[in-house]
């Protein structure tokens, strides 16, 4: 049986790739900074949190990085955890850029002071990119971080770059585009739409206010995108790996496409206001996919349309 310990487990990406591994008949250990004192709301509602060995770990500590590493001895570990919001970056640089970037590190030097074979996946971002324009961006595409978030996850994919090359070590960093689901917090603008635009559809006189809805961004569902961060863990030999839908929509049809699926008219409902627009944001995030398509035989299975279903029929369910 192989083991996998997850870090960040009480987040949507940490759920649903735990989900999936029990499927594959992992033994899961699921990290928290507090395992004790944690909720793990996520896998609660996906009926698994019995099914995974809580444990207490800081990443950004190395002492307590090595000592679970020791302990728990796994096969794999995936690194989901870390301040993971664009928007909370500006008012929490510091701490965002130590959770990402110390947290990787120590990680990397953990599991190269033990001596154990392991191998790491390290969650990367499409935010690294910057503002690609009409170029899709790829495995070779330049990074221009635009966001302490984007700074921080830039260093941590090269800390894991120097250290596959520097000690030989099996790590890799997928470099994820948006993904949505259910189990996304209101901070994040799909489930704000979704979770307001419902509200309206059940009798709400409330306005949704958002700030450029101009943007465009390339959406898919989360649970094809763990899938994916596992494959790139079954390869042979490690490597970097763009994850993404190909396709790109403005964030004006997402609104859209949300308000109509509910019989709604997104014009009488949706305003923008300046304060929620940030320092400094990305126009367009375009990506290509084909390497993962090609090395991994990974293909994202839903569409911004099929991911906006889901999420509105899962938020409708609260209300039966």
């Amino acid at each position: 049986m192989k083991k996998a310990l997850i870090c960040g487990v009480s987040g949507q990406d940490g759920a649903y790739l735990s989900k999936l591994l029990l499927d594959k008949g992992y033994k899961i250990y699921g990290g928290s900074r507090d395992a004790q004192a944690s909720s793990f709301k996520n896998l609660v509602k996906l009926g698994i949190k019995n099914e995974i060995d809580l444990v207490s770990i800081n990443i950004c500590d190395f002492r307590s990085t090595l000592q679970t590493i020791m302990r728990v001895r796994p096969d794999e570990i995936y690194n989901l955890a870390g301040q993971t919001s664009v928007g909370l970056s500006f008012e929490q640089p510091v701490e965002t850029l130590e959770s990402i970037s110390v947290g990787t590190l120590n990680l990397l030097e953990a599991i190269r002071f033990s001596a154990q074979n392991i191998k790491l996946y390290n969650a990367g971002s499409s935010e690294c990119f910057g503002d690609t324009g009409d170029f899709p961006a790829n495995e070779d595409t330049a990074f221009r971080p635009r966001s302490p978030y984007a700074v921080a996850k830039a260093t941590a994919f090269w800390e894991v770059a120097n250290y596959r090359e520097a000690y030989n070590l099996f790590a890799c960093t997928g470099i994820l585009f948006n993904h949505e689901s259910p189990l996304r917090p209101t901070r994040f603008v799909t489930q704000k739409i979704i979770s307001t635009a419902v509200r309206i559809f059940k009798g709400s006189e409330e306005k949704l206010v958002l700030g450029n809805i101009d943007i465009e961004r390339d959406w898919g569902w989360a649970p094809d995108y763990v899938e994916a961060m596992w494959l790139i863990m079954q390869q042979d030999e490690p490597d970097d790996f763009v994850i993404s839908t190909g396709t790109t929509n403005s964030l004006r049809k997402f609104i859209n496409t949300v308000f109509e699926y509910l019989g709604l008219d997104a014009d009488k409902y949706v305003i923008t206001n300046k304060e929620f627009v940030r320092p400094t944001d990305l126009k367009t995030g375009r990506s290509d996919p084909s390497k993962a398509y090609k090395k991994l035989g990974w293909k994202a299975k839903s569409t911004m349309e099929d991911v906006i279903k889901y999420m509105i029929d899962a938020e409708l369910e609260q209300y039966q």
